[in-house]
């Protein structure tokens, strides 16, 4: 039987645990040399460079109708927080020293979260999808992603009406569990973002046109059929084409995904299934 983790004792020592992390981030938005975006803009820049928009309530097996409809009140407190953020040269986006913590004080709802590879719920539950959103968005262009969690171990959900591929999302805590980017670049961005009554919608825009164009595929995704049950696989490419020649410029993997099935098989289509047992 393996040792238990210090914050896997008991509540208390959980706390304590994520106490420490908490204390570690504020000490190093404090003493790094980053220079975080914090100027925003109504006036929108000229240059749109991409463009998403994500259905805020999705069908997800079993879940609580109430904590969908408690994430679009969370995604609608978060929106001003983020919506108009400039990001300058040399400037690094960070989503929690933008939004802060989320608490029911704020107005936040209990929403759908993950907690230990489990659906769970809690107050502010939900921001995933807002990070999922931003990051869909920077994979389109040239900006640095620095610092990226993710779900990538266990598929919770089957697919309904899947926009992006499995396994290009993102996990988020506040505050040790962050999503960052830096623009490494000498154009200035600028990402709007907005709720509708379905949607939370994206856009990133710059100062200048890019040189170049940026795709995001899937190869490779099936189903592995192993001793301990399901597996979901994929890999995640990103391709960079110069715009004026249409020459492939760079095609680099993002990530490879092996994730354990935790829904009902029947969801799974026979013919994307490999027996490897």
């Amino acid at each position: 039987m393996s040792r238990k983790l210090f914050c896997q004792i008991n509540p208390l020592t959980y706390k304590i645990s994520l106490m420490k992390q908490m204390i570690q981030r504020y000490l190093i938005w404090i003493f790094d040399n980053k220079k975080y975006a914090k100027t925003f803009s109504d006036n929108k820049l000229p240059i749109l460079a991409y463009k998403h928009k994500s259905l805020i309530r999705r069908t997800l097996g079993n879940v609580d109708v109430e904590l969908q409809n408690n994430k679009a009140t969370n995604l609608e407190i978060t929106t001003p927080k983020v919506n108009n953020i400039i990001i300058r040269p040399k400037e690094t986006f960070s989503f929690w020293k933008l939004v802060g913590g989320c608490s029911s004080k704020k107005g936040y709802l209990e929403g759908l979260v993950i907690k230990g590879g489990m659906v769970d719920k809690g107050v502010g539950g939900g921001m995933c999808q807002f990070t999922n959103l931003i990051h869909w968005m920077i994979l389109h262009s040239p900006l640095d992603i620095v610092e990226h969690h993710h779900h990538n171990c266990i598929d919770l959900f089957p697919d309904f009406n899947r926009q992006i591929p499995f396994g290009t999302g993102t996990s988020i805590m506040y505050n040790y569990l962050d999503y960052q980017f830096t623009n490494n670049t000498d154009n200035t961005f600028q990402i709007k973002i907005y709720t509708t009554n379905t949607h939370l919608c994206g856009e990133l825009r710059c100062l200048n046109e890019l040189e170049n164009s940026y795709h995001v595929v899937e190869e490779n995704h099936y189903y592995s059929n192993e001793t301990d049950g399901y597996y979901r696989n994929n890999e995640i490419y990103r391709k960079v084409i110069n715009k004026q020649t249409g020459n492939l410029i760079n095609k680099e993997l993002i990530i490879r995904n092996h994730s354990k099935v935790m829904y009902d098989y029947s969801y799974i289509s026979k013919d994307k299934i490999r027996d490897i047992s």
